[in-house]
């Protein structure tokens, strides 16, 4: 029985020890080239074993349904004959597939400082240019590439002629358990992980020089991952309408407020707020906040939950009327970031073009000569929030495995006040090394299924996990930090900001139901003097604003508004986006973008946030849609960067 049960998954065992010995080679070779960019002993072992591990999984995802397939046939006669040819066909073509793709990485390396990705099947729309560009420029890879490729497919032909694929004697019993014990296998495999999220790049992701991120991965992963990613990306024209590129620009300049400080060049949006504080440079904290809209806020009107953020909203700067670009956390992300305009495609944090040279506020002060950190209670590569970050200017990660010390941990990572502690610790420990530093804080505490330490609040509801009583609990280390970072050495050189990145679940019969974009924001510390502000403002105005109060000039492609300089003053919209619906509103108007639907409007009310239906004049529309349409833009041609 055991020599059967071997007999039978051998073809399929010869082929994963072919694969991953050419993947091993490849790395390896990969590593050794670019070995002055592996500075220690750790580069190495990371790049090999993650590496395996992406290798394995991409394996297990193309095999599992031949596996499968292979034991539920029968045994003998035509079909089986059949089969056997089609497999050999198959083992021949996964390792070509994978050899191919390695065979031609370190030309594009060369070229983009990257494995193949999206542009190596974009090129493929141009294939007169392209193929005269590789015939110009590239002849001796061209014929090594092709040498190298012919010569493996006649050995690997010759391999796989050699492969018994006969089936052994097994029973049926036997041949189902083999299936299952096989593809349960195969499974994980290809998950790579028993957390929440399957394998991603982010997971593997270590180091803010992206190029050793992806040698981590293989060629053949990297492609499927951005075709993946590819097939995201919506298109805000094809939804809403098209307009004139220089029109959608001067119009988008023109509704800032502030058309005189764009900058011509080839960023369009390039923009210089002269910040609105001078002198040191200060420290910059974001603590945001996990699905915390302004319901939940007592000092909003919402529900007598957060005590200690409604006295910060007494001690600080308060924005009455903020509200989030969507309802996903990545989106709360982009927004206080990078400042980019919200798209129906996923948040660029997920897309792939944003993968690395995207603008995000981490850049733009890593060149300030700022220390820039992110800390998460959870696996930063949830969510592909790691390997965005590390690829564009955060150099600091540290999540649930680099925590000192955990006393409660959830389903989405540490507690809150362990994530507040650790936050603590690390800014009292930057605060010393004589340089700024910015820190981006995340919050989980009040997410389903809302887990967190018993014993520590009074309940609101009478069930101890529900989303209210995670929301006292989150504020309850809300107020702990705030009391402790007050007796603190970087608190007079500190700017913080608490803020949400979206509302909880979205109940509403309207396209954009403002009133569950509407978040709670005030920011607090060194030199902030206590005031309401009743002016309607976007996330996307977070960042222009921060920069400002710490004293950093931004020159940068963000369009948000530096809601601390005069320029701003009676210039009020934000930008939401609800599925595949785009919201602009101002003070008085909320216009709503539809798919390959007419414009529609709404009278809006401050107070009550209300809606009453409304006709929307050409200019309304026009400005709506030059904001729709300017994300997709931007980052299809890499143009939201610093310059």
């Amino acid at each position: 029985m055991k020599n059967n049960v071997v007999r039978a998954i051998a073809p399929f065992l010869f082929l994963i020890f072919v694969v991953m010995a050419i993947l091993t080679i490849a790395r390896t070779g990969l590593s050794v080239w670019q070995h002055d960019r592996l500075v220690h002993s750790s580069d190495w072992l990371h790049i090999l074993l993650q590496g395996m591990r992406v290798d394995l999984s991409s394996l297990a995802h193309l095999i599992i349904l031949p596996v499968l397939v292979h034991f539920c046939l029968p045994k003998e006669g035509a079909i089986r004959r059949s089969w056997t040819i089609f497999l050999k066909v198959l083992f021949v073509g996964i390792i070509l597939l994978f050899s191919y793709m390695e065979f031609v990485t370190p030309t594009f390396i060369s070229e983009y400082d990257l494995r193949p990705n999206r542009l190596f099947v974009e090129y493929l729309m141009y294939p007169k240019e392209v193929f005269g560009m590789l015939w110009t420029g590239y002849k001796l890879s061209i014929f090594s590439v092709l040498f190298a490729t012919i010569i493996l497919v006649f050995m690997a032909w010759k391999w796989v002629g050699r492969i018994d694929f006969s089936f052994p004697s097994l029973s049926i019993l036997g041949r189902i358990s083999i299936a299952t014990i096989c593809c349960i296998t195969l499974f994980v495999g290809a998950r790579s992980t028993f957390g929440h999220r399957p394998l991603n790049p982010a997971m593997v992701a270590y180091s803010d020089d992206v190029l050793l991120n992806e040698l981590t991965l293989n060629s053949t992963y990297s492609l499927a991952f951005a075709l993946k990613n590819m097939a995201s990306e919506q298109s805000a024209e094809k939804f809403y309408g098209s307009m004139d590129i220089e029109t959608m620009l001067q119009t988008v300049k023109l509704a800032s407020g502030r058309s005189n400080r764009f900058i011509e060049g080839d960023i369009p949006t390039r923009n210089m707020q002269q910040a609105t504080y001078q002198g040191k440079k200060r420290n910059l904290v974001i603590l945001l906040q996990e699905s915390l809209g302004a319901r939940f806020v007592g000092g909003l009107g919402g529900l007598p939950l957060t005590p200690n953020l409604d006295k910060l909203l007494n001690e600080g700067w308060t924005f009455e009327q903020l509200y989030a670009t969507g309802t996903r956390s990545v989106r709360g992300i982009e927004a206080v970031t990078t400042g980019f305009v919200p798209t129906p495609s996923r948040a660029v944090v997920k897309l792939s073009k944003a993968q690395n040279g995207f603008f995000t506020i981490a850049q733009l002060l890593k060149q300030q000569g700022y220390h820039t950190q992110f800390v998460y209670g959870g696996e930063s590569h949830f969510d592909n929030m790691k390997s965005f970050f590390l690829g564009n200017g955060f150099s600091d990660i540290v999540d649930l495995p680099k925590f000192s010390k955990t006393t409660f941990v959830g389903s989405w990572g540490a507690c809150d006040q362990d994530l507040y502690a650790e936050a603590h610790s690390q800014f009292e420990q930057l605060s010393k090394q004589g340089k700024p530093f910015f820190s981006l804080v995340f919050t989980s505490s009040n997410h389903t299924p809302y887990e967190y330490p018993q014993g520590i609040i009074e309940p609101y509801d009478e069930l101890p996990n529900t989303r209210n009583n995670a929301i006292k609990y989150s504020d309850k280390a809300l107020g702990e930090f705030f009391e402790k970072a007050k007796q603190s050495a970087y608190w007079n050189d500190t700017v913080f900001l608490v803020i949400a990145d979206h509302d909880a679940r979205v109940d509403s019969l309207t396209p954009i139901p403002v009133k569950n974009f509407h978040i709670p924001g005030v920011i607090l510390g060194a030199g902030i003097e206590a005031k309401k502000d009743a002016r309607i403002t976007s996330s996307l105005d977070m960042p222009a604003t921060m920069l400002s109060l710490i004293g950093v000039t931004n020159d940068s492609p963000m369009i948000g508004r530096d809601m601390s300089s005069q320029e701003s003053a009676g210039k009020s919209r934000a930008m939401m986006q609800f599925g595949n619906n785009f919201g602009y509103l101002t003070d008085h108007k909320l216009t709503v973008l539809q798919p390959n639907k007419p414009a529609i409007g709404f009278v809006f009310d401050k107070h009550d946030l209300s809606l009453r239906p409304d006709e929307v004049t050409n200019e309304e529309h026009q400005t709506a849609l030059a904001h729709a349409l300017l994300g997709n833009y931007l980052y299809s041609n890499k143009l939201y960067r610093l310059p």
